[in-house]
């Protein structure tokens, strides 16, 4: 998986499909602080308070690495196509986005309960200067389908299969491809400080020989409660390294 440097932000990156990188590590001076809303705060509003929040930091718009995102219910194919033109359009606005390479990585998920009633933004991720800090990453969110192959749905591992069985090797995709990842950065993971999961269905039968024996879980596992972005997958996680958290 090529790795590329975005110096403009202080960090490089795992390169993906358009909307989204698939990871992101500092680069050596800088580490990835991360910040969660309260509640999730409309597409628009959130990216002002992105703006806010950098710019306090003394940062350029370029230091924002990664988001998760929060939307009402699974997109179509089509439905999903046209938002992320829509959310590429800030990052270009903000000098990340050249039209072709996306060094930001991102999640947007479903929540089944209480959904947002817009695309909205849950937490996002920028690099400050910190010369001699820990390494810091934050892996992007993955569903059971690889990207980047004109849809989903001809490529869902075990489509339309929640049995038992289809899940635990929707998970197995799904993890491999997070390790994937990681390890393009140089990490695994024994240097994650979160994994999250997002799925609507039981995953007790494969959570401890898929999961937590292969310590995806070191520092325990955030299930939301929560659906993929495209309608028929099922199953998505993402996860990140990170020492420094903060709430706003």
């Amino acid at each position: 998986m090529p790795v590329l440097s975005f110096e403009p932000g202080g960090y490089r990156f795992v390169e993906g499909v358009f909307q989204y990188s698939a990871g992101v590590a500092a680069l050596p001076g800088y580490r990835i602080v991360r910040v969660q809303f309260r509640a999730p705060v409309p597409l628009a509003d959130g990216f002002r308070h992105v703006e806010q929040v950098v710019g306090a930091a003394g940062r350029p718009l370029t230091a924002f690495c990664a988001c998760e995102l929060r939307s009402p219910a699974p997109f179509t194919e089509t439905g999903f196509a046209a938002f992320n033109e829509i959310y590429v359009g800030t990052l270009a606005r903000w000098k990340i986005y050249d039209g072709k390479l996306n060094p930001v990585a991102r999640s947007n998920v479903c929540p089944a309960i209480e959904a947002p009633a817009e695309p909205s933004i849950h937490a996002f991720s920028y690099t400050e200067t910190a010369p001699g800090a820990e390494p810091s990453f934050v892996i992007a969110g993955s569903g059971e389908a690889p990207e980047g192959r004109g849809n989903y749905r001809d490529h869902i591992v075990r489509l339309g299969d929640v049995s038992p069985a289809g899940l635990r090797d929707k998970a197995r995709f799904v993890l491999s491809e997070i390790e994937r990842r990681m390890s393009a950065l140089g990490f695994g993971w024994r240097e994650t400080t979160a994994t999250q999961l997002y799925t609507v269905h039981d995953i007790h039968s494969f959570l401890a020989d898929e999961i937590v024996r292969r310590v995806a879980a070191r520092s325990g596992l955030t299930w939301h409660y929560s659906r993929p972005p495209v309608v028929d997958l099922e199953y998505e996680m993402d996860c990140r390294g990170i020492t420094i958290e903060r709430m706003a």
